[in-house]
């Protein structure tokens, strides 16, 4: 669980490290991506980018904050009830669709800077493409292999929902050759 933890928390980061220059920086972030060296003469024009972008900033953050908190890294309560109860499953009722909602983000971010980069070559698109490339995988993994805690069986150990493809498991038919002869 500590891999779905820290994807949570980098997710919720590097969203957060994209909305601040975003909101501090709105006339350098719009004059940085323009293709082309312009002058904006009407404010009007200049207003809009500064709106656009600071309320793309504040999206971003808000996307980060509410993964963080639907997915359990942050224990909510309603109540100042006794919370022992609720130790044995730690993640939030939606931990899974958020999970797979984010990843699914990361994974189209990545490949419009993927993009981004081939076309024009920008190393920022570079770096956004790389970074949110490892979010994304990482989070196919959480969803592959961290979200089920799988079936283990208690007499041996071993988890119930494998199978003998391709390899034989020569224990277990050992095992079940010895409970036929029972």
């Amino acid at each position: 669980m500590e891999v779905y933890y820290a994807y949570n928390y980098a997710t919720a980061g590097w969203m957060a490290l994209q909305s601040v220059p975003l909101l501090l920086f709105p006339r350098m972030i719009v004059t940085m991506l323009s293709p082309e060296v312009r002058e904006s003469t009407l404010p009007n024009h200049i207003a809009l980018e500064i709106y656009f972008s600071r309320s793309l900033g504040f999206a971003v953050i808000t996307l980060g904050l509410i993964t963080v908190l639907l997915t359990g890294s942050i224990p909510l309560q309603t109540t100042f009830s006794d919370t022992s109860s609720n130790l044995e499953d730690p993640t939030a009722p939606y931990a899974l669709p958020t999970l797979v909602i984010t990843t699914t983000y990361h994974a189209l971010v990545s490949f419009y800077c993927y993009t981004m980069w081939n076309d024009i070559g920008n190393f920022g698109f570079g770096i956004s493409c790389i970074i949110g490339s490892l979010l994304a995988g990482s989070g196919i993994w959480c969803v592959l292999f961290a979200t089920s805690d799988g079936r283990i069986s208690r007499k041996t150990g071993a988890d119930k929902r494998t199978s003998g493809f391709p390899f034989k498991n020569v224990e277990a038919d050992k095992r079940k050759a010895g409970k036929k002869r029972l």
